[in-house]
C-alpha cells in the first residue's frame, strides 16, 4: 500500500504503475489534484486511458507522459507531462501544482526527477556506486546482490553508517542512471 494524499488506498493505487516496458513511481503530489482530475484525464490519449486503473495523481502523470511521447523522448516527455500539469493548475488559479521526486524505468536505464512549481521539492538522493551500498547494509541480501554497475536512488537517506553515502540531487535536476557514466541535466517542464 502507499501513503495516500487524498487518493483512496486500495491496490490499483499502488506504486509502480507499468505500461509494456516501463514502470513508473512518484513522491510528491499535483496540488489541488480533486479540482484539475478531469481536465489532465481528458488530455490523456484514448487509447491508453483504458489502461488506468486507479485514480491517482501519479498514474494520471505517468499516463500523460505516455501521451507527450514516453516512448521516444522519455525526459522531454516529462517535461511536457510536468509544463502540462503546471499549466492546468495555474489556469484553475493553483499558484503551486507540481511537487515530484518520481522515477522511471524501461529495464535499461532508470530516469530519475527532482523538480517543484514552487522550486522547493521533495528530496532525492542518490549512491555513487555499488560498493558502498554493499558497505552500508552488509545484512540485506539483496543490496549484496547490487552488480558494479548498481546504484541506488531514494526520496529520503536510508541509514547513515557510512557519511556521504547519500548523494543529493539538485531542485529541477533529471539524472538519467544507466551502463558507465549517469546524465545530469536540468529539468525544464515544457508545454507541450
Amino acid at each position: 500500500m502507499r501513503a495516500s494524499t487524498g487518493s483512496a488506498v486500495q491496490w490499483t493505487n499502488t506504486h509502480p504503475f507499468r505500461h509494456g516496458r516501463w514502470l513508473f513511481v512518484h513522491n510528491g503530489a499535483i496540488a489541488e489534484f480533486p479540482l484539475l482530475h478531469r481536465e489532465l484525464s481528458l488530455a490523456i490519449d484514448p487509447a491508453l486511458y483504458a489502461s488506468v486503473e486507479g485514480s491517482t495523481d501519479s498514474e494520471v502523470m505517468f499516463h500523460l507522459a505516455l501521451t507527450f511521447g514516453l516512448e521516444d523522448e522519455p525526459l522531454p516527455a516529462l517535461e511536457r507531462m510536468a509544463g502540462f500539469v503546471e499549466r492546468v493548475g495555474r489556469s484553475h488559479g493553483v499558484e503551486h501544482p507540481l511537487q515530484m521526486s518520481l522515477g522511471l524505468s524501461d529495464g535499461e536505464r532508470l530516469y530519475a526527477v527532482r523538480y517543484s512549481s514552487e522550486r522547493r521539492s521533495r528530496t532525492l538522493f542518490k549512491t555513487r556506486d555499488a560498493t558502498e551500498v554493499k558497505a552500508a547494509f552488509p545484512d540485506v541480501a539483496r543490496i549484496q546482490e547490487f552488480g558494479d554497475e548498481d546504484r541506488a536512488i531514494v526520496s529520503e537517506p536510508l541509514g547513515h553508517r557510512i557519511p556521504d553515502l547519500w548523494q543529493p540531487i539538485g531542485e529541477a535536476t533529471a539524472i538519467i542512471v544507466q551502463p558507465g557514466p549517469d546524465e545530469v541535466c536540468a529539468f525544464t517542464p515544457q508545454d507541450p
